[in-house]
């Protein structure tokens, strides 16, 4: 029974065939073959190929066909070797030989070879030989089922392929596909950086084992029109192991990252993280527990406000084999236990390769556990308002095919995905872009790209940014700008109205309103040179997000976000007193607008003092049309001077 046991060792069902085949003809003492000498020869192949010793086992295995045709076990045996060297045109070659002599022999068989076609995208004949297995009855249930699965995958391959969806892919060029294999892009907001991963030849023995090829990231800038040649990002990101499958914030300089088998490791795979500052790099650190586990963690995601990270994991409580989890960051930049997405995204099988779009709404993944056209296929969800997924969508024919697709991104504009496939085989795996047919695309994502600076000197600065739901108040997205160059990129997600607020310690704190809760189809960035001024008196800031009823000086409750801050930039610096002012346009009376404009300065200052502020630090005066800061001949400009304003008085 020894071979009955060793088939249980092997992935593929047509072992379990060859197993129960071989364990039967000892058993009984008989085979299909008379011959001894294509006995002789089976044995030395089936001794070979329990060794692994496929190339061998497939020379013995053909002499023992060439000595006697209708020796069947030889045949199945044969497939199975084919199976193991991966190889399905040897399979369906050598299981349609046998079948035709002997179709009833081995009716799983017709599984097996309904497999091979499938996987080589012969459609209509896997289909056939899936329908010609499950006519007959008592076999194995758990094939059964597959089979099922299988055929309804056909059903909707053959009408993938006959309705197939747009898709032009572009090779990325020379400047970053190269004779070696390229894969796993990820992009900044704006599209201009990209880091990927590049699988390079090395000579090496690493903790005892010789290594012959090693992946490292590379990156590459888009600058007039076109990618930068792609360079090495060195130390310490890079080292003589393995890293890749990265993911990178909106503003490109934070990288989330695959590493494995590393000595701080907690499993075969963990998940690091490197932050940028200027040109540099910081040692990347091991996320730790509750992400990573003595399992394998691996192909991060993280979300456009940075606090959800999405993986790919084979921990205790998956689904299957690989499962998509997502873990949400605290407050203290702690990460909580990670959750499983469940039985609408999550199969018996693998899900890996998880992609959240810029929208923080969209997801793609790719899944060989769905209905599909085989191998992994690339699929779509989108979040819905409970925070529940929908069903996975299939991308469609030619995106998926027979072979693996796994790794595609998405530009935040929405109408572009990047992805690495080997289709032209010859040049291994590159990275390449198309333009995403409308029903993929998520829903286009604008961005805030700019500078800090010093209004006085110049000089760039380290600031806060918090982009705020002026609707609810909360915080969306936390961020600092570039230590060394004062460089910063927030995304913005569609849908709400935000408050932008821009603070440094020292500092007068800048706001800014952006009005993005309709919905639009094409994203414009918001280019910016934000100059913070010093706390100083005569120094004064426009509060952008303070709101008042239609010629009333009552405050709107979107209002209330903006107050906070001045609040708190009240208590940070106590020794400041500050004049708020109210400003309006021409329109209407001057005597009018001058009271309206003081009662408005009146309301944000009784807020102030309601809320804990010492009365004497705070004087409301109303300016009304006296001051303006554009032409009233507009909207646009009457929009600017209607305004609420606070200045430094003395400390």
């Amino acid at each position: 029974m020894q071979y009955f046991f060793r088939c249980f060792r092997i992935t593929t069902f047509l072992a379990v065939i060859i197993c129960l085949s071989v364990s039967s003809a000892f058993s009984q003492n008989q085979y299909t073959t008379t011959s001894k000498k294509a006995v002789h020869a089976f044995n030395i192949a089936l001794q070979e190929y329990q060794s692994r010793n496929y190339s061998v086992a497939l020379d013995y295995i053909k002499q023992a066909v060439d000595i006697d045709r209708s020796f069947a076990e030889a045949w199945f045996l044969m497939a199975d070797i084919y199976a193991e060297m991966n190889n399905n045109q040897g399979i369906i070659s050598t299981l349609k030989h046998i079948l035709e002599e002997k179709p009833d022999l081995f009716p799983a068989a017709w599984y097996n070879l309904g497999k091979a076609h499938f996987s080589e995208g012969g459609y209509q004949e896997a289909k056939s030989a899936f329908l010609r297995f499950l006519q007959y009855k008592g076999q194995n249930e758990s094939l059964v089922q597959q089979a099922k699965f299988y055929l309804r995958s056909c059903d909707f391959a053959l009408q993938a392929v006959e309705n197939p969806v747009p898709f032009v892919p572009v090779n990325l060029g020379d400047s970053i596909n190269t004779a070696y294999d390229e894969y796993w892009p990820s992009l900044s907001v704006d599209e201009q950086i990209l880091v990927y991963t590049v699988l390079l030849p090395v000579n090496m023995r690493i903790q005892g084992k010789q290594r012959s090829r090693q992946e490292d990231f590379y990156v590459s800038y888009f600058r007039n029109g076109f990618w930068s040649k792609g360079v090495d990002m060195g130390p310490p990101l890079n080292t003589l192991d393995n890293e890749g499958a990265q993911t990178l914030t909106p503003d490109g300089r934070t990288m989330y990252f695959t590493a494995c088998n590393r000595p701080d490791g907690k499993g075969q795979c963990d998940i690091y993280v490197s932050y940028r500052q200027g040109e540099k790099w910081t040692e990347p650190e091991n996320l730790g527990s509750p992400v990573n586990t003595s399992a394998s963690e691996k192909q991060p995601s993280i979300s456009p406000d940075g606090k959800t990270l999405f993986f790919a994991s084979n921990r205790p409580g998956s689904k299957g084999g690989l499962d998509i989890w997502f873990s949400t960051k605290n407050e203290d930049g702690s990460w909580q236990n990670p959750v499983n997405m469940g039985d609408s995204i999550n199969t018996p099988k693998d899900e890996q390769s998880p992609f959240i779009h810029a929208d923080n709404t969209t997801l793609y993944f790719s899944s060989n556990g769905h209905i599909g056209m085989g191998g992994f296929d690339i699929y779509m969800t989108r979040r819905r308002k409970d925070s529940t997924w929908s069903a996975p969508v299939n991308l469609g024919y030619p995106i998926n095919t027979c072979r693996d697709e796994i790794g595609l991104i998405v530009n935040a504009s929405g109408n572009r995905a990047y992805f690495a496939t080997n289709r032209e085989t010859a040049r291994g795996q590159d990275i390449y872009y198309f333009d995403l047919y409308p029903q993929a695309r998520p829903v286009p994502v604008s961005y805030i790209k700019g500078v800090v600076t010093d209004a006085v000197t110049g000089a760039p600065l380290e600031a806060s940014f918090e982009l705020i739901n002026l609707k609810t108040s909360l915080s969306l997205v936390t961020a600092k700008s570039d230590p060394v160059t004062g460089t910063f990129l927030v995304a913005l997600p569609p849908g709400y109205n935000y408050m932008l607020n821009v603070s440094k310690q020292g500092y007068l704190f800048y706001s800014d309103h952006f009005a993005l809760a309709d919905t639009f189809t094409e994203a414009k960035p918001f280019l910016m040179r934000i100059a913070l001024h010093p706390v100083k008196p005569g120094e004064k800031a426009v509060l952008k997000n303070i709101f008042f009823a239609w010629n009333s000086a009552e405050l709107q409750p979107e209002s209330f976000a903006e107050l906070n801050k001045l609040l708190s930039f009240m208590r940070e610096n106590p020794e400041v007193r500050i004049e708020v002012s109210g400003h309006t346009d021409n329109t209407g009376s001057p005597e009018y607008n001058l009271k309206l404009s003081l009662n408005r300065a009146k309301v944000v200052a009784d807020y102030l003092i309601k809320n804990g502020m010492d009365p004497s630090r705070i004087v409301a005066r109303g300016y009304g049309e006296k001051q303006p800061v554009a032409g009233n001949d507009t909207e646009e400009g009457r929009a600017l001077n209607r305004r609420t304003e606070f200045r430094i008085l003395g400390k």
